[in-house]
């Protein structure tokens, strides 16, 4: 038996344990951000199985904390990404060194979030246009998977936001 294990010595007081370290929450999530994870498993979901919109966006509502998430956002990401895919896998496509097609479902959908956000919701800056889509891969994709994102993005901003990026690069 190792010291560590004996019984303390009749008279002797327990030692008192340290006080445990208060656990962090993490902030509570916005309801943009819900829309953004909600759509990303959605588009996902999409991907994967080519199933009917409808279908999908059914499935997603039923989803634990949906009813927090900013519907509107949501339903324009989710519809807008996958009415305008081809479009946005085509403004991808020069920025990436794969066919759409062979990119992880997640990363696939990290990008077209970042890049619809990007070409259609000009009131979210670039930079959390595309920090959000890092923040998905990171979340929801590989090890290394939102390097990728936050790189193809950048370039994405590049071509689909010139002014705006060029101003945040002299910065």
């Amino acid at each position: 038996m190792s010291t560590a294990d004996a019984a303390p010595a009749a008279g002797t007081p327990p030692t008192a344990a340290a006080p445990a370290a208060p656990a962090r929450r993490a902030p509570p999530k916005s309801a943009r951000r819900r829309s953004r994870e909600f759509a990303l498993q959605g588009l996902y979901q999409w991907l994967v199985s080519a199933a009917p919109v409808a279908e999908v966006e059914a499935h997603i509502a039923q989803l634990e904390h949906f009813d927090k998430c900013d519907r509107a956002h949501f339903d324009a990401l989710l519809h807008g990404c996958i009415e305008e895919a081809a479009t946005l896998d085509a403004v991808l496509a020069r920025h990436v060194d794969r066919k759409t097609s062979l990119l992880s479902p997640v990363e696939h959908a990290a990008l077209l979030i970042g890049c619809f956000e990007l070409s259609r919701c000009i009131e979210i800056p670039y930079r959390v246009a595309i920090n959000e889509a890092v923040e998905l891969a990171k979340s929801f994709g590989g090890t290394d998977g939102h390097k990728y994102v936050n790189g193809v993005l950048d370039k994405c901003a590049g071509h689909l936001r010139p002014d705006e990026a060029a101003a945040g690069r002299r910065r």
